[in-house]
């Protein structure tokens, strides 16, 4: 199979911000989503070329609150050749006494495995599936909650552990990202717990369209924005 066409924007992102080096060990965060899962085919697909020399391996973190990681897509893994790792946490039980779950303190439980056993396995760095509709609603939920102007970068580099967080999916938008997973058929799991209180994120995804109507270019200029900042015209 040839390279579908959004590999090519996952291969300007990895360019433009050098995401992959040689030698590089990728410990890839599965969630069994569509996004988590683009990233396994396209590394898949990447380390078929001579010129790349990087190792991959993925690592999923369950939950008794989260669906199980589909069969499909273990097969699907191995398929591409990515060794799987499940990993199961209490995450309620790490709650402290008077506090309530939420989507936030779980993701935080998962990053914090995630960096755990990337750093046991010697991983240099680990790739999450945040996207360009993340990064934009991200962008907006602290500018307008937060008063401040930051979002989740492309490639971010630990300072207090040897680890680098890259995003390969920063120029990809959901729309490309759910054309491609219906087009490959992948059957992934979406998180459904009785936790989810995500009207924030939601609140964010709906200004962006009314920002953008959902047009891929004008989301690509307020990202590229971000990178072309006027300081000396700002307060």
């Amino acid at each position: 199979m040839g390279n579908p066409a959004i590999f090519s924007l996952i291969d300007r992102a990895i360019s433009d911000y050098s995401m992959i080096e040689d030698g590089d060990r990728i410990l890839l965060a599965a969630s069994g989503g569509k996004d988590s899962t683009l990233m396994a085919e396209y590394f898949y697909h990447r380390k078929q070329r001579k010129s790349c020399n990087f190792e991959v391996k993925a690592f999923h973190v369950a939950t008794t609150i989260s669906p199980n990681f589909p069969n499909s897509l273990k097969e699907k893994f191995e398929e591409w050749e990515i060794e799987l790792i499940i990993k199961e946490i209490d995450v309620l039980g790490r709650l402290k006494e008077g506090k309530k779950m939420n989507c936030w303190f779980c993701s935080n439980q998962r990053r914090l495995e995630l960096s755990l056993i990337a750093q046991k396995l010697g991983y240099n760095k680990i790739a999450l599936g945040h996207h360009l509709d993340d990064i934009l609603e991200t962008l907006l939920m602290n500018m307008l909650n937060k008063k401040a102007l930051f979002t989740m970068p492309p490639v971010l580099a630990f300072q207090k552990f040897p680890i680098t967080i890259i995003r390969p999916l920063c120029l990809c938008d959901t729309a490309s990202i759910i054309r491609h997973s219906n087009a490959q058929g992948y059957l992934c799991a979406t998180c459904t717990c009785d936790y989810q209180e995500n009207s924030g994120r939601k609140e964010a995804r709906r200004r962006l369209f009314n920002l953008t109507e959902g047009n891929y270019a004008l989301k690509r200029n307020i990202f590229e924005s971000l990178k072309n900042i006027h300081t000396e015209y700002l307060p």
